[in-house]
């Protein structure tokens, strides 16, 4: 049976994403005032943390003061580092290499593609935008993002979530991601997973993936979701029409 679903996770995996989160988090905090700075030693440390908030409050809490930093504050700070995160993104991304392939092969069977993501909405909408040039909706009608869900990854809720709302088993579906902690997520939730590390998670242990590849745009992808019944890459003009 054909598959009937693509579900994409964003961050790291449909575009290198993390510095521009890392330059937000840092611009929210000089403008609280905070004397927080994030290198990409520290950052690539609390992304074993999912979810924006959770990561603020687990730096909070590894200080000596952690009192100063109560939810409403780390609302705010959240809050802010979006706003930043949404002007950064607007400045120009590109999608990794095969992204704009794969969307083309779901389509070219009439596959349904979604994002299943811990990020929030606000931030795959800025995504969606400056890498298409258009309402993210356009490119995945189905998106489950982390603040509507009670667990975020490695927990399979969003994955769940997303495949509610497509209507489909998770035996009919592929994910793919770029981490652990979303590879552990997907496949809680039976679904199959092709895993691509990203700049932050090239350490991480992939290997309970079906599928790991240095990109997307392996040819062993394709080879792979052919014989799941989408057709290869050569049997189509790849031309994303964004």
């Amino acid at each position: 049976m054909p598959l009937k679903a693509l579900i994409f996770d964003v961050d790291g995996t449909l575009a290198e994403t993390e510095e521009a989160h890392r330059a937000a988090f840092n611009r929210a905090f000089a403008a609280h005032g905070l004397d927080w700075h994030w290198d990409q030693v520290t950052y690539g440390r609390l992304l074993a943390v999912t979810g924006g908030k959770e990561r603020i409050r687990s730096w909070a809490d590894s200080l000596s003061d952690a009192s100063m930093v109560d939810d409403a504050m780390i609302r705010k700070l959240h809050s802010d580092k979006t706003d930043a995160f949404v002007d950064i993104v607007a400045s120009g991304m590109v999608p990794r290499q095969g992204i704009d392939a794969l969307i083309a092969q779901g389509r070219a069977i009439g596959c349904a593609l979604a994002i299943a993501t811990t990020t929030t909405r606000a931030n795959v909408d800025a995504l969606g935008l400056a890498l298409w040039q258009c309402d993210v909706t356009e490119v995945f009608p189905i998106i489950a993002a982390g603040d509507e869900v009670p667990r975020k990854k490695p927990a399979p809720d969003v994955y769940h979530l997303a495949l509610e709302r497509l209507g489909v088993d998770a035996a009919d579906a592929v994910a793919f991601e770029d981490s652990a902690n979303g590879v552990a997520a997907a496949k809680s939730a039976g679904l199959r997973v092709i895993a691509s590390p990203s700049l932050y998670t090239r350490a991480e242990e992939l290997g309970d993936a079906d599928l790991v590849v240095d990109e997307f745009s392996d040819a062993v992808v394709a080879d792979y979701l052919s014989g799941l019944g989408l057709p290869k890459r050569a049997e189509f003009a790849v031309n994303s029409g964004f």
